[in-house]
C-alpha cells in the first residue's frame, strides 16, 4: 500500500471551501436591495404611479383637453448628435380619443403642421414624446402641444416652460451663453 500524503490545500481553496456558502447567500441578497427601485420603475411604466414623475396640469386644446406630465424630473438627456431631449407624457380626454388623429409636442411655436414637433406615441391613455431642446431655448420658450383631429382640424396650445419643467429652466440658465 502506498503511504502517499495528500498535499495540503492552497490558501485559495481553503477560503473558497470556508466562505462559498456565505458568498452564495450574498449573490442572492444583493439583488434584493435593488428590488424597490425596480418595482417603482415598473409601476411608473404601468401607470399606477400616475402620468409621470411630476404632473403639470390639464390644458384645453381646441375642443379637447389634455393632461401633461414631466416623465422624468431632472436635466434633459444627451442624445448624441441630436442634442438634448426632455421626455413628457400626455393623456388626452376619454371623449376625444376617437376624434384625435395625432398629437405633437415642441419647444417653441411650430410654423406649420410639418414642424409640429415630436410625435406622441404609446397607449392612447398615456402617450410619451422626447422633445428636443433647441440650442436657442430660454426660460421664455413655451412647450407647444399640437393636436390634429380626424376631420383635419389642427388645434394648438402653449404651456409655459416654467410650469412644464422647472428643472429644465434651471438647466437652461446654467448653460454657457444663457441669457439672464
Amino acid at each position: 500500500m502506498s503511504k502517499a500524503i495528500a498535499a495540503p490545500p492552497s490558501t485559495a481553496q481553503r477560503l473558497w471551501h470556508k466562505w462559498r456558502f456565505h458568498l452564495n447567500i450574498a449573490l442572492v441578497l444583493i439583488p434584493l436591495g435593488f428590488m424597490p427601485a425596480y418595482f417603482e420603475r415598473a409601476a411608473m411604466f404601468r401607470g399606477t404611479l400616475g402620468l409621470g414623475e411630476r404632473e403639470v396640469g390639464e390644458f384645453a386644446v381646441g375642443p379637447w383637453t389634455a393632461r401633461i406630465a414631466e416623465w422624468h424630473v431632472g436635466e434633459p438627456d444627451f442624445e448624441g448628435q441630436a442634442g438634448y431631449a426632455k421626455e413628457f407624457a400626455v393623456a388626452l380626454c376619454q371623449t376625444c380619443l376617437p376624434q384625435v388623429k395625432a398629437a405633437y409636442l415642441r419647444m417653441g411655436q411650430p410654423r406649420s403642421l410639418r414642424t409640429a414637433g415630436a410625435l406622441l406615441s404609446g397607449s392612447p391613455y398615456r402617450q410619451i414624446a422626447e422633445v428636443p431642446v433647441p440650442k436657442g431655448a430660454n426660460a421664455d420658450s413655451g412647450l407647444w402641444l399640437t393636436v390634429e383631429g380626424w376631420d383635419g382640424a389642427v388645434h394648438q396650445t402653449e404651456i409655459p416652460l416654467a410650469s412644464a419643467s422647472p428643472s429644465l429652466i434651471t438647466w437652461l440658465e446654467r448653460q454657457p451663453g444663457a441669457r439672464p
